[in-house]
């Protein structure tokens, strides 16, 4: 028996738990996660994603303050409130570790100014860089912190959520038992993304397909992007294209940063993150392409797998390209890439074609936000900046929540990347304060 059962302990199941310590001590409260605790952790194969912490264990540690930026928080919360809660979530976090200075979104016209000129949106935002080796730091301690008054389970996931008369009842897991709860927090993250989504069929929740983002993670010398990074560290940019009119934004920009691979399943995508204590010679950041579907197709994370599927059957894993190359028409080969000018910093990647795995929709839409760009921050479009594949964010059917984040089954909450409504730390760890604070005030 429990009070509250949280699927997942990314940091929306994280600072839920935290939030209901604070204001219910009182309250048992079991944790239950499918990876590995924070200590055991590596940064191989699938612990890169899974187990506390979640994808962010790893991540460069980008606190994101905004309402636009990192979740659709905003269409369920009044702008005033949220932008209070988001402070609230930094002094959290501040709480565990330095984490650093802010950087503010004010006294950065100049960089919308150049933006529009190239036919770019920029999206001033607020951002305070932790580091990869303090986020660390900072899940280690809230795990210390939590582990003497919740109970965690590792290595173990959640097979069903238990209703009985539109009611949660609890959670059954993948080793045969159950914990019945009168509240249930589901927080399984973007890796849970696909179990959430069949989780709500099943369960005949309202529900609304979220796109899938593909594209590239882009590596090129830090100097061509110093101006943007110095001042603004994230600089999030927004195209439509000519071609297609398709949304094309730029995702998780690390300065002086290092591009990894990331492991889901059978399939292996790339990402980037960089240290607060060390620096490499190169800028890297995604070109991410929302790919929306509509009826009859409803399987997005189906389309977005398939097409990672294709870059790891040419590559045995990720993919790189020089542009050059890209523009030639032609495969990079390791005689090409050890001549190119940007050294690769994920360096068992495969050299080769991207044109063969990415959709030519999709290619195009990247090739010309790269020909904007290079208008802001000319050197971009070079020869030898490179492009890592395949890139790809899945994020769960978005279901239907009230301003609490409750679905239409009493007791039983959604928050976090893998609900679909978040995309981020800051607004993930939020989405987990909401649903605390509405079940401590039952």
């Amino acid at each position: 028996m429990a009070d509250v059962v949280i699927i997942g302990a990314g940091p929306a199941g994280i600072f839920a738990a935290l939030e209901l310590r604070r204001l219910r001590p009182q309250l048992k409260i079991e944790i239950i996660e499918q990876g590995h605790s924070i200590q055991q952790r590596s940064r191989r194969g699938q612990d890169i994603l899974r187990g506390w912490g979640g994808a962010g264990a790893f991540s460069d540690g980008k606190l994101t303050f905004s309402a636009e930026v990192g979740g659709t928080l905003a269409t369920l919360v009044s702008e005033a409130e949220l932008m209070a809660m988001l402070d609230y979530i930094d002094e959290v976090y501040g709480r565990y570790a330095d984490t650093g200075a802010m950087f503010p979104a004010d006294d950065l016209e100049w960089i919308t100014r150049k933006a529009n000129l190239a036919g770019l949106t920029y999206v001033p935002t607020r951002v305070r860089h932790i580091g990869t080796e303090n986020c660390y730091t900072i899940l280690h301690r809230m795990q210390d912190e939590l582990e003497s008054s919740v109970t965690l389970h590792f290595d173990v996931s959640a097979e069903e959520i238990l209703v009985a008369d539109s009611r949660v009842r609890g959670v059954r897991l993948s080793d045969g038992s159950c914990i019945d709860a009168s509240h249930v927090i589901a927080a399984p993250g973007r890796v849970g993304s696909a179990w959430m989504a069949a989780e709500a069929r099943r369960l005949g929740l309202t529900a609304w397909t979220n796109p899938v983002d593909l594209g590239v993670r882009v590596e090129l010398p830090a100097v061509i992007m110093e101006d943007l990074t110095n001042a603004a560290y994230e600089t999030k940019l927004i195209c439509h294209t000519k071609s297609f009119d398709d949304r094309v934004r730029t995702f998780c920009m690390n300065p002086y940063g290092e591009v990894v691979r990331e492991t889901l399943s059978d399939i292996v995508t790339v990402n980037g993150h960089s240290w607060a204590n060390k620096r490499t010679c190169n800028t890297n950041f995604a070109l991410l392409v929302s790919a929306d579907f509509s009826e009859p197709f409803d399987d997005p994370i189906g389309y977005g797998q398939h097409v990672a599927r294709l870059a790891n059957m040419l590559g045995k894993g990720v993919l790189v390209q020089r542009l050059g190359d890209l523009h030639a028409g032609r495969r990079t080969t390791p005689e090409r890439l050890r001549r190119c000018l940007t050294r690769p910093t994920l360096t068992d990647a495969e050299p080769g074609d991207l044109s063969y795995c990415l959709p030519y929709r999709i290619l195009k839409d990247i090739l010309e936000m790269l020909e904007r760009l290079d208008e802001l921050a000319p050197g971009v479009n070079s020869d030898h900046t490179l492009l890592y594949g395949i890139e790809a964010k899945f994020y769960s059917n978005r279901v239907k929540l009230d301003a609490s984040l409750e679905t239409e089954i009493a007791g039983l909450y959604a928050v976090g990347d893998g609900a679909g409504i978040t995309r981020g730390l800051i607004q993930a760890s939020l989405s987990g304060v909401i649903a605390a604070r509405a079940i401590a005030a039952l």
